[in-house]
């Protein structure tokens, strides 16, 4: 692309009369922006919800936002280039929308040639010809001719880490379930329980050592207030004492505390153990990914080391009925493997094509299946066209079901890492969700955990009443 080259008008060029103009249309990205390099969060600008309560009934964009482009047209083109800004007048007078196309003109008013000032009219308008800014500017104009290459910007992206908000919200309004907080020994997982009850979603019962809760509590500096207490020896005796909680009734929703994760899923898949199903329990990560438009499922990441065909069956179910109890009717699975196209020589491809074919004959159920797919072709529509894909699924995946843990996982981890998302971790195929959360997981990400087992676990049976949240 050519280089744009900025020329200015000196002060004795100028002419009163003279004017120049330009076009910006203001979507919700640059509304954002803004609120972040200005620290302007004021909700009428950001919150619909607040906003519909308004004078103006939706949201509208920041005054100032308007503004800069008066400042955009000084310093660029009239004047130009070496235009020193000395003052500004506006009068705002109609809001301006999401999708409004504004059009600044400035307009040379007055010249005071003793030193170079120079005033000059500055009107905003929208599409629709309605004046949204009115005022004046005072600039010192420049003196010499300039022609200078426009600088190349930094390419800036958003990161929206909204992907949560809706699910958290539906689960908030659901009645209270208690979830067993299993062996919740250390400070991180104590927290974690509170974190979960004050926002308003589940009622915790700590099941482990007492001694070693309370020293977890008091080193957390938090209080156990209306969160009883399940005493038992040890971390083994914990998994066991919530397994049968959950097999009697009195919790909905299992939640790893300090122990190891084996240890828990152990429990909660031996024999006789009455939670196991004729599901394989799997692990998903519900990823809120900030360049990706939804919430999108990596799966097996954590559990299934290498699924068999027949597992993958279920992983792949597992995921698809979380999608449903999410309000997704019909969810987009991926099955991905290095390449889209099957290779004997692959076994991935190979098992990908079956998934694809088990879901055509009704042995997976509720979901539109295809692959193989790479990455690539799975999440980008362009990908997708470049390779001529054509298919229901390639460039709009809801649901990633990956070869095997170790695919999974590296892949969990570089969108999390180098991606900047969110993963919020269940485990489901047991009679009761499970929720899987580490030490280094985001309140964001510990809250979506908790709501998305709740959503899961609601499907099943009622809740209690908010009065026995800490019963």
């Amino acid at each position: 692309m050519d280089q744009i080259i900025l020329r200015n008008r000196t002060f004795d060029e100028l002419a009163v009369g003279e004017s120049a103009s330009l076009q910006r249309s203001v979507g919700r990205d640059d509304i954002d922006l803004f609120a972040a390099v200005s620290g302007d969060l004021n909700p009428a600008h950001l919150d619909a919800g607040f906003a519909a309560g308004e004078r103006f009934g939706h949201i509208v964009a920041h005054g100032l936002w308007t503004g800069g482009l008066i400042s955009a047209l000084l310093g660029t083109r009239l004047p130009g280039p070496g235009t020193i800004y000395l003052g500004q007048d506006l009068q705002f007078r109609h809001p301006v929308a999401p999708g409004d196309t504004i059009t600044a003109t400035v307009r040379v008013r007055e010249k005071r040639a003793d030193k170079r000032i120079v005033v000059l009219d500055t009107t905003c308008t929208n599409q629709d010809g309605a004046q949204v800014l009115a005022g004046t500017a005072t600039v010192i104009a420049p003196q010499a001719s300039v022609a200078w290459p426009s600088p190349h910007l930094p390419e800036v992206a958003l990161r929206r880490h909204d992907r949560y908000d809706a699910f958290v919200r539906d689960a908030r309004a659901l009645p209270w379930l208690r979830v067993a907080v299993i062996h919740p020994c250390s400070p991180e997982a104590i927290i974690a329980a509170v974190e979960i009850r004050d926002e308003g979603l589940l009622a915790p019962i700590l099941v482990g050592p007492e001694a070693k809760i309370r020293a977890a509590a008091e080193a957390a500096r938090v209080s156990l207030d209306g969160m009883p207490i399940e005493a038992v020896e040890h971390s083994h005796a914990a998994a066991a004492r919530g397994v049968e909680l959950a097999m009697a009734g009195k919790v909905s929703i299992l939640m790893k505390g300090s122990l190891h994760t084996d240890e828990l899923l152990g429990a909660v898949v031996a024999a006789g153990s009455g939670l196991r199903t004729e599901r394989r329990v799997s692990h998903v990560y519900a990823m809120s990914v900030p360049a990706y438009p939804k919430p999108l499922i990596v799966t097996d990441a954590a559990i299934n080391i290498l699924p068999t065909l027949e597992q993958k069956r279920d992983i792949c179910q597992n995921a698809i009925d979380l999608l449903h109890t999410l309000g997704i009717a019909e969810p987009l699975v991926a099955v991905l493997a290095a390449v889209e196209t099957v290779n004997a020589r692959m076994p991935a491809t190979l098992d990908a094509a079956a998934l694809t074919v088990m879901a055509a004959r009704g042995q997976i159920t509720g979901a539109r299946v295809d692959g193989p797919l790479a990455f690539d072709n799975a999440i980008s529509p362009e990908a997708a066209r470049t390779k001529g894909i054509i298919s229901p699924v390639a460039g709009q995946a809801d649901i990633l079901l990956v070869p095997d843990l170790e695919a999974g996982n590296m892949l969990a981890k570089q969108l999390i890492y180098f991606a900047g998302a969110d993963a919020a971790g269940l485990v489901l195929g047991a009679r009761v969700p499970i929720v899987l959360t580490s030490r280094s997981d985001s309140l964001k990400t510990r809250i979506a955990s908790a709501a998305l087992a709740k959503l899961v676990a609601s499907r099943r049976g009622p809740g209690i009443p908010a009065k026995g949240a800490g019963a």
